[in-house]
């Protein structure tokens, strides 16, 4: 008999994410887009201009990763990559006319996933769950932050 699964926090957090992540997949899965290229149109959709590594970054993608998925969707004609003005090695990012009705099927794709999993949640435990989830993101932040000013320890060698 198996045993139930954890119910720590982290655990439940990351199912939850994971499993959100795969029914919107298959409620996405209309459009003909993968969840990364909705994830990078989405994004771009509001951030158009910026390089391909800022948008790996925006991401939390290794620039080659998030590579594969703009060469796909500028085959597809839905981004077009353009030169920096000033750094020739630098490409700067645009969605195509064609991107932006699929840009613009994706919220409500989103909506329809996030009603999904909160279905039979009450308004006021919604809110509860935004604020808890709020104040543990802005921890997060606020010690990566933190560990990221330490200066490196020096090397006794030397």
């Amino acid at each position: 008999m198996p045993s139930p699964p954890p119910t720590t926090f982290c655990f439940l957090l990351h199912d939850a994410a994971r499993l959100m992540r795969k029914r919107f997949e298959q409620n996405a899965r209309q459009l003909g887009l993968t969840r990364a290229q909705t994830q990078a149109l989405a994004y771009l959709s509001r951030n158009e201009g910026v390089s391909q590594c800022v948008l790996a970054e925006m991401l939390d993608l290794e620039p080659i990763t998030l590579g594969r998925t703009v060469d796909r969707l500028q085959t597809m004609g839905l981004v077009e990559r353009r030169p920096h003005e000033s750094d020739r090695r630098v490409w700067l990012l645009f969605l195509t006319e064609t991107a932006w009705p699929l840009v613009e099927a994706i919220a409500p794709i989103s909506e329809a996933t996030r009603l999904e999993a909160l279905a039979g949640v009450s308004d006021e435990d919604r809110a509860t769950l935004m604020r808890v989830l709020g104040t543990a993101r802005a921890n997060l932040i606020e010690k990566m932050s933190c560990s990221a000013k330490k200066p490196k320890a020096r090397s006794a060698v030397g």
